[in-house]
This record gives structure tokens, C-alpha cells and sequence, in this order.
């Protein structure tokens, strides 16, 4: 190892640190409409288990791959073929999936587990599976190498325990504040189904009824009956309109530079189809926007915070007045974007597609209640975001040092404090 690890820490095989290292299967059992979820490698992303992405496959398959490689509570899965090295630990009791093309860690104990699972997701643990990394087309790490791959870990189980607990409580801090912001995301996409597709407030007050959620002062602002329109009956005295009348679309720009990871150098945000894509050193925004896939990744949509780079496989959507924008964030994510696909080799979506979809635009002082509305649960969620990536930068910072034993838990514990203060 080229990195230090502390004299009191001992250094074993996976399979002699683990009850048993083993695999899923190397078949390819075939999708059925209902049975059993199959695990495979694309199901094993940031120190997640992401089971929403599995696919079934027949009890009869399901009960033959777990005779090889049964999965039990506090169980690793690491990643062997493609992506090689994501890990995540299987927490929950009695899981109902088989496994495929993936290592199988068995711990015994969530103590155990969670230290071989930040183990492995430290820089040093990255960096062993790195070494033990083959194939040119396709990269791979054997059943072998897992199975000699050293760990190191405390002699005194106290300080595993300790190092454990406080990178479990940054974990779970970060998990909480986004699951928090999933919840912010679905009560403003609900709220403007309400408003501007379902016309909840218009159909109570044109059935006599003070709509549900509203003060008399905000109910006022809705119209109390509807009229026929090109879309069919809409809202008395609101338009039809397209997103080009609401907004302007442009693409992004190939980036000067770019860099996986933060640096002095490379610390402004680069945006692509997906989200987050790394850093670069220049800046090409410097007011809030809106960027969705042009190229490639299609139906994401994102809120990109200035300053940041959207690099030219993206549309950087601007809405023509301020109090437009939560509108048009929720307007773009309700569009089906997949059709307008006009790709053949890959995706694409144009500026002119996006900007003739059509839709019924309110009247402005709907606009801005709706913008003051939502945008305060936006402002919170890039709070809570901007929070979960200082804890996240403090977690990788901690985790090489605990992990290697050069850091003891009262500093580590004062550094955390000083990030939550």
C-alpha cells in the first residue's frame, strides 16, 4: 500500500476479514413480467442499492442463483465488470433479490459491513481496487482478487465503532437533507399539476366552493369559470401560448477545460444532460437557469445555481421575467420530451422543438403567487443541497484519515460540530 495505515490497525484477506466472498451469476436469466428483482451492476451507484433500475426475472432462476449466492442483512455488493469498485451494503432484512456479475461480501454484522463498506469507498480502498483492475475493452476485477484484496482495520473495536458511528451520522445527514428536498420537489410539481393542469381552484369556485389549501385572497386570483379554447375548456382570461413565449432557449457551449473533481483550479460547476458532470475553471452563467439534455441524455431537468458552465450537450433554458421561472421549470419537466427525440444515433432534442410546445399560460398575478409560493421551497432546497455538499466534502475528507487510523474521533467530532454550527 502506498499510503500509511497506523501500527494498531491489522491487515487481512476480504475472505479472511468476511465470512464468505462469492458472486452472483455469470448467466443471463431472462426478464419476466412478474417473479423475482435481479441485481447487476448497474444497480450499485454512490454507495447506493437502487432497485427502482432491477429487473424480474422467474422464481425458478431466482431460487437457483441463491443457491450459489444468497443474499442475507449486511451483505456488501461490490461492482466487478464495467464499473468497477461501487460498493453498497444490503440493509435491510430478508432481501428478495438475486444477483449478477456482482461480488458478494458477507460481514456478519453491521459494525463489520460498515467498516469494509467505507473501506472500500475511501481513496485508499479506490486505489487498491485500481490496481487489481484488467481488461482493455471492458474492465473487470476477478473473484480472486476480491478475495485477496487486503483490509485493514482496528485491533481495538472501539475505535472501529467510533469511526463508523460519526461517518454513519454524515451519511445519514446527507440522505436526510436530499430525501427532504425530494419531498420539496414533489409538493411544487403537485401544486402546479393543481393550479395549471387539473384547474382545481378554477372548478371549486366555478361549483361554489372555496378552494382547498388557499386564503380568500389568493382563491381571488383564479377565474370562477372557464371558456373553449384550441386545448379545449381552459380558465376565463387565461392564453394559449408556447414555451418560446414564456422563455429563451439556447445551447450550451463546449467547456474550456474540465476535471471529475473540485480543485482551486477547476471549481466551477459544469452541467451536462444528466446534472452534475464535473468542474471547470470558467464561468459562462452568472444568474439562476434552467438546463435540460439537448444531446445524448433527454428528460432531465435541472436548477443550475450561478456561477456554472453548461457544456453543449444541453439546453440553458431562460424565462423572460423572474417571476416566471418556477413555471417554466415545471412546465419543461411536465413535457414529454422522448417524443421529440429527433435523434437517430443518439438523442437529440432542438431549441425550436422545446420552444413550440404549447400550453396555457396564466395571468400574471397567478404567476407571481405561484413563484412566491414555490420559489421559497426552491430557495430551501438549495439550501439543504449547499449543506449536504459541505457535509459530503467534510465525509471525504474525514474518511481516508479514519479509515487508516490518522485520525482519532475528538478531532474528527470538533471538525463535524464546526460544519453544523
Amino acid at each position: 500500500m502506498s499510503f500509511e495505515i497506523d501500527p494498531g490497525f491489522e491487515t487481512v484477506a476480504c475472505d479472511e476479514y468476511c465470512l464468505r466472498v462469492a458472486d452472483g451469476t455469470h448467466d443471463s436469466p431472462k426478464q419476466t413480467t412478474d417473479g423475482k428483482l435481479l441485481v447487476t451492476s448497474k444497480n450499485v451507484k454512490g454507495g447506493r442499492l437502487l432497485l427502482d433500475s432491477a429487473y424480474l426475472i422467474s422464481d425458478e432462476d431466482f431460487a437457483e442463483i441463491n443457491r450459489r449466492s444468497k443474499v442475507d442483512q449486511w451483505d456488501l455488493l461490490l461492482t466487478m465488470i464495467g464499473t468497477v469498485g461501487e460498493v453498497c451494503i444490503v440493509s435491510q432484512p430478508n432481501p428478495m433479490f438475486a444477483i449478477k456479475n456482482v461480488g458478494l461480501l458477507k460481514c456478519g454484522s453491521e459494525l463489520r459491513a460498515k467498516w469494509l463498506y467505507y473501506f472500500l469507498r475511501s481513496s485508499q480502498g479506490q486505489q487498491l481496487i485500481e490496481q487489481r483492475k484488467k481488461g482493455s475493452t471492458q474492465q473487470y476485477i476477478s473473484l480472486a482478487e476480491i478475495r485477496n484484496f487486503p483490509v485493514s482495520y482496528p485491533a481495538n473495536q472501539r475505535d472501529m465503532r467510533d469511526a463508523v458511528t460519526l461517518l454513519s451520522l454524515l451519511d445519514d445527514r446527507i440522505t436526510l437533507l436530499r430525501e427532504t428536498n425530494v419531498t420539496l420537489e414533489a409538493i411544487a410539481q403537485a401544486l402546479f399539476k393543481s393550479w395549471f393542469v387539473d384547474f382545481d381552484p378554477m372548478r371549486a369556485k366555478a361549483e361554489g366552493r372555496q378552494p382547498e389549501g388557499m386564503d380568500a385572497a389568493t382563491a381571488a386570483l383564479f377565474p370562477d369559470s372557464f371558456e373553449e379554447s384550441e386545448l379545449g375548456l381552459v380558465p376565463k382570461g387565461w392564453r394559449v401560448g408556447f414555451l418560446s413565449d414564456v422563455c429563451i432557449i439556447a445551447s450550451g457551449k463546449r467547456p474550456p477545460d474540465r476535471s471529475d473533481h473540485l480543485t482551486e483550479v477547476y471549481s466551477i460547476p459544469l452541467y451536462g444532460g444528466a446534472g452534475l458532470m464535473g468542474y471547470t475553471s470558467a464561468s459562462l452563467f452568472d444568474e439562476m437557469q434552467i438546463v435540460t439534455g439537448r444531446v445524448g441524455t433527454l428528460g432531465k431537468v435541472h436548477i443550475a445555481y450561478p456561477p456554472f458552465w453548461a457544456s453543449d450537450n444541453v439546453l440553458v433554458v431562460s424565462p423572460k421575467l423572474p417571476a416566471d421561472f418556477s413555471f417554466a421549470l415545471n412546465w419543461i419537466r411536465s413535457i414529454d420530451v422522448q417524443a421529440l427525440n429527433r435523434g437517430s444515433t443518439q438523442p437529440l432534442l432542438t431549441q425550436r422543438d422545446l420552444g413550440a410546445q404549447q400550453g396555457l399560460i396564466p395571468s400574471r398575478e397567478v404567476l407571481g403567487k405561484f413563484e412566491a409560493i414555490v420559489g421559497k421551497l426552491y430557495e430551501r432546497s438549495r439550501s439543504q443541497e449547499q449543506q449536504a455538499q459541505t457535509l459530503t466534502q467534510l465525509r471525504d475528507t474525514l474518511l481516508p484519515r479514519l479509515i487508516s487510523g490518522q485520525l482519532r474521533l475528538p478531532e474528527a467530532q470538533k471538525q463535524l460540530q464546526d460544519a453544523l454550527a
